[in-house]
């Protein structure tokens, strides 16, 4: 299956160094390694969209929740980046890192991804500039307009990370201080990306109640600042949004229809995963960490604070409110090893603990943690997943990072994405259900999206391509991972490629860490 979606055929395909050399019948080829894949099949290593695995490469390069489902290339940059980073961004990172912990050695994106290969990875790695990154680096976490002296250095900042090869610029809305963005900023910073035939890639303001408005935000971003744009996990967020599919991709298709190249992308679970934060108002969290977990102990903001989280809105993104009950908000990651017994209870458990409200248990945690303290929602519907999977211009990323189920990744706990988002595509959704064929899957997973980040030489079997391939059985692969217990791989993936070089066999780890830097089309020579 060669990416391109046609038909699958038995052939064979040779590698050289690190280059598909041939593909077709090569009865008369002898190669120095010789993998028998009858039965299975040979596709294209897969693209995940949306990977955070900026930390967990940086502790183990591995990539093993990842490479045992076929992925090939992790994509970063979804709002924050790894750079550009001034020396207060670079003390505060420090500040805030958990488990794992490590050197700040870079201050461009491209420093940091060049730092991650020569420390040795096995998969390739890319990035989209964070619109976050840009505005705190130019103006720190004030809610106000740049200066046109920051707005200018913010542009700059994009053009630099686009000639040294980001994907284009990434977004995410919901959260403070990229909350206070308004739409001119981001086209101004777009309008830069676009000369360089960059993307515009945004976690939209909303996902909930103001769906639609935020869909229309992106649309005009895109058509302003010419650039392609693509939604990041696009889905219906609380019940009472569910029935906004059809409107929403009513928008997409009439936007596309009128010459905008608008794509999605999804993870394929009924949760989400992020924050605290993210049930909290944007105001409160102005300034960072510190004087949001300060605000929230002061008894009268608290008490403004408490009347926001329980009450339902639209001026900002709450997940609080969209799940059904505190039941459906699990606690997964902490900074403190004194909170990690917590971790795996709900919110609703942890306030019944306290004898207190989840709103409070909440706002309790976040101070004693020194974190926004990792959550998982339940927001969405099966049905609009399914939906939307089968839809023409998805692609798919795990919206997560990239672990192993060994030493410090052990002390906190995860969405079972990061360890079956793309085998439970093939498995659940392909194969059980039959949500759309194989083929189609195989090319929403490696040709479309190589194809929306104008990637060269990426996402299809073709001669002079890079060997990154995926050989997998479709009748025994699936996801193993639960909300119960995520820490176990997916299976039934048999061999990858990353660059010609075998980085899993038979199921296994290598241990070999062949990952390049992809750059993005405005990339100088």
């Amino acid at each position: 299956m060669d990416g391109s979606g046609q038909t699958s055929y038995i052939g064979d395909v040779g590698i050289n160094a690190d280059t598909i050399a041939a593909i077709g019948k090569l009865d008369g080829a002898q190669g120095e390694l010789e993998i028998d894949a009858t039965g299975l099949v040979v596709a294209p290593g897969f693209i995940n969209m949306l990977s955070w695995a900026v930390e967990s490469l940086i502790e183990d390069g591995r990539s093993q929740s990842d490479i045992r489902q076929g992925v090939t290339l992790e994509v970063f940059g979804e709002g924050a980046s790894m750079g550009p980073l001034n020396e207060t961004m670079k003390e505060e990172e420090l500040k805030a890192q958990g488990d794992i912990k490590y050197p700040i050695e870079w201050t461009s994106l491209a420093e940091y991804l060049d730092f991650l290969v020569e420390k040795g990875v096995s998969t390739n790695v890319a990035s989209f500039i964070g619109a976050t990154t840009v505005r705190i680096n130019a103006l720190g976490y004030e809610d106000r307009e740049p200066t046109p002296e920051e707005l200018e250095s913010m542009k700059d900042m994009v053009r630099k990370a686009m000639e040294e090869g980001a994907l284009g610029v990434g977004s995410s809305l919901i959260y403070a201080p990229a909350f206070y963005a308004s739409t001119e900023e981001l086209i101004e910073l777009c309008k830069v990306a676009s000369e360089y035939d960059g993307m515009y890639i945004s976690h939209m303001r909303s996902e909930g109640g103001r769906l639609l408005e935020s869909l229309d935000e992106l649309i005009r971003i895109a058509a302003e600042a010419n650039i392609r744009a693509e939604v990041y996990h696009l889905k219906m967020s609380g019940q009472d949004n569910w029935g906004k599919f059809d409107q929403v991709v009513a928008k997409i298709d009439s936007a596309r229809a009128a010459g905008l190249v608008i794509t999605t992308d999804m993870y394929n679970y009924i949760a989400g995963a992020t924050g605290l934060d993210a049930s909290m108002p944007p105001w409160v969290q102005e300034g960072g960490y510190e004087k949001w977990a300060e605000r929230l102990q002061d008894p009268a903001i608290r008490k403004k604070v408490y009347q926001e989280m329980i009450t339902p809105t639209n001026e900002w993104e709450s997940l609080m409110q969209a799940v059904e009950g505190p039941d459906k908000i699990i606690l997964v990651g902490f900074k403190n090893d004194s909170l990690k017994y917590l971790t795996g209870k709900t919110l609703a458990e942890v306030a019944e603990m306290r004898n207190t409200t989840p709103a409070e248990a909440a706002m309790d945690l976040v101070v004693q943690d020194g974190s926004r303290v990792g959550t998982i929602y339940f927001l969405m519907s099966e049905e609009n997943v399914k939906k939307q999977i089968a839809l023409p211009y998805m692609s798919f990323g795990s919206d997560a990072g990239s672990y192993s189920i060994e030493g410090v990744f052990l002390k906190s706990s995860y969405h079972p994405r990061a360890f079956g988002n793309f085998s439970r595509l093939l498995g659940k959704y392909v194969r059980d259900e039959q949500v759309l064929p194989l083929e189609e899957a195989i090319y929403k997973l490696t040709t479309l999206p190589a194809t929306n980040l104008k990637i060269k030489k990426r996402g299809a079997l073709k001669e002079g391509y890079y060997g990154d391939l995926a050989i997998f059985d479709p009748e025994k692969i699936r996801d193993n991972a639960t909300f119960e217990d995520p820490m176990q791989y997916a299976t039934g993936m048999v061999h990858v490629f990353v660059n010609g070089t075998q980085a899993l066999k038979d199921g296994e780890h290598t241990g070999a860490l062949p990952g390049m830097v992809v750059k993005g089309p405005g990339m100088k020579e």
